[in-house]
């Protein structure tokens, strides 16, 4: 095998390969005599088949088969010689002459191909006894306990029907019937029956709640509303829509004393036992949020820190995923960039920006974690594929099956266990201090949240997983009277 370099510029890198024709004809026989022995076909004994009549019957195939082998080890082989790490699969091109490829495929031409590729770049990994971060703690206080108790309470407030001619009131629970019509006809997605609504819960289209203020039960409504400009039914999209709306009961809140009883009707034992649950799970709540924090702080460091040139394969595939998912968001949403406070041209520059960020910080950590020897267990594994598996109830043995049987899917599972290890590994050696803030610092400390969530999969030290887009499409509206944004 010859491999001459024909591009060495930057990142990119160019070679030709030549696998001489004896390589391939000596394969060749060898394949034809393993046939000769095995081979039954009518007209001659069992092994006994000349390896000339196989060479023109199964030739052709044979050699195809060796030669797609024969390019996969070489170009393995050639990459592991220079000791480079591509950053992606390198592309290979063959000779598009007929004549050039009908000389390989019958022996008479040495086979040669172009790779071209892109390789991992080297740089030096900061010390991580130098990294300064602050780490924010916070405590569950009683306040934060009530707060709760008030939440749950009013959650599972118990209406009681009002006497018969009895208006509704702002906060009463009415029970309706609706059908919308669009220039006079109904439409798909705008009639339900038996639909509860709290009145000034803004759940529905502004202006429908407010005309069935007043309302007693057996009354037949008309409801005029016009559905906002970026609804996302877009028929239905600043369009002026009339419900026809039968009242079939209203009822009044009533709070329910926060005590022992109201803890037994769901499901706890006592109020005390209620408070420790939501306790432990404010708490739970707090850790996970300084995590959060501290894991955003230590990437912006890591960002700030290293500065390297990037493979541009590799920032094209994480760019167009980004981009996928934001015009996807849109898509769905009906709404635009403009919308969004913003233009395509200026979104596309954002995101690309995200995209740089997550290659860099990708490989930044593959590279700590290779130098660590940091490992996914197969019990680790198991244990978040199974976590996984059981988020999708009722299908959960073709979600198994799913990730056992495709190719790289179990990367998936595999690429945030791994960062949280890298993470934890630089944590557990950088300089933290801690600084205790109140609950509502911590969570509503979001400056920078948008674009610091990170999945990166490392498996291979240069494929890369996914991370939030920075700007989230509007929610999803159903075609009704509902405003799924308010729920």
């Amino acid at each position: 095998m010859q491999i001459t370099e024909t591009l060495a510029e930057g990142l990119k890198r160019e070679l030709k390969v030549v696998i001489p024709a004896s390589e391939l004809g000596g394969k060749l026989s060898e394949r034809l005599q393993t046939l000769s022995k095995q081979a039954r076909i009518k007209g001659f004994r069992p092994g006994k088949v000349p390896a000339e009549h196989l060479r023109k019957v199964y030739g052709r195939s044979i050699m195809a088969e060796i030669i797609q082998e024969t390019v996969q080890e070489s170009a393995q082989k050639a990459v592991d010689e220079r000791g480079e790490r591509p950053a992606l699969q390198p592309v290979i091109n063959f000779s598009e002459d007929k004549d050039e490829v009908e000389a390989v495929m019958s022996g008479k031409a040495d086979l040669a191909y172009a790779m071209e590729f892109e390789i991992i770049p080297s740089f030096d990994v900061p010390d991580l006894a130098a990294i300064k971060l602050e780490k924010r703690v916070a405590a569950a206080s009683d306040a934060d306990i009530d707060e709760a108790l008030a939440r749950i309470s009013e959650q599972n407030k118990a209406y009681t029907p009002r006497p018969a001619g009895e208006a509704a009131q702002a906060d009463d629970r009415v029970t309706i019937d609706y059908a919308g019509k669009l220039d006079g006809k109904e439409f798909g997605g705008g009639t339900e029956q038996g639909a509860q609504l709290v009145l000034g819960s803004n759940t529905f289209i502004p202006g429908f709640e407010d005309q069935l203020i007043g309302k007693k039960a057996g009354d037949k409504v008309e409801v005029k509303v016009t559905f906002p400009e970026n609804y996302q039914a877009k028929f239905l999209a600043g369009k002026d829509v009339v419900f026809d709306v039968t009242v079939h009961e209203v009822a009044s809140p009533s709070e329910a004393p926060i005590d022992d009883k109201f803890a037994e009707q769901l499901g706890i034992e006592s109020l005390d036992k209620l408070k420790d649950a939501l306790r432990e799970r404010i708490e739970h709540d707090i850790g996970t949020r300084t995590r959060e924090l501290l894991k955003r702080d230590l990437l912006d460091t890591l960002d700030d820190a290293v500065k390297f040139d990037l493979p541009g394969g590799l920032v094209d595939r994480e760019f167009d995923s980004i981009w996928g998912q934001v015009t996807g968001d849109l898509e769905r949403s009906g709404a635009s960039f403009e919308d969004e406070g913003t233009t395509e041209e200026e979104a596309r520059d954002d995101y690309r920006k995200l995209a740089e960020r997550r290659v860099r910080l990708g490989l930044l950590l593959a590279e700590v974690g290779k130098s660590a020897n940091v490992e996914v267990s197969e019990d680790e594994l198991q244990r978040a594929l199974i976590e996984r598996v059981r988020q999708y109830k009722g299908q959960e043995q073709q979600v198994w099956e799913f990730f056992q049987k495709t190719p790289g899917a179990i990367n998936e599972i595999r690429a945030p266990l791994f960062e949280e290890k890298v993470v934890d590994y630089i944590i557990e050696r950088a300089e933290v201090s801690e600084k205790t803030v109140s609950r509502e610092e911590l969570f509503h400390d979001h400056d920078h949240d948008h674009d610091h969530d990170h999945d990166h999969d490392h498996d291979h030290d240069h494929d890369h997983g996914h991370e939030k887009p920075k700007k989230k499409a509007p929610a999803k509206k159903k075609a009704a009277a509902k405003d799924k944004s308010a729920e």
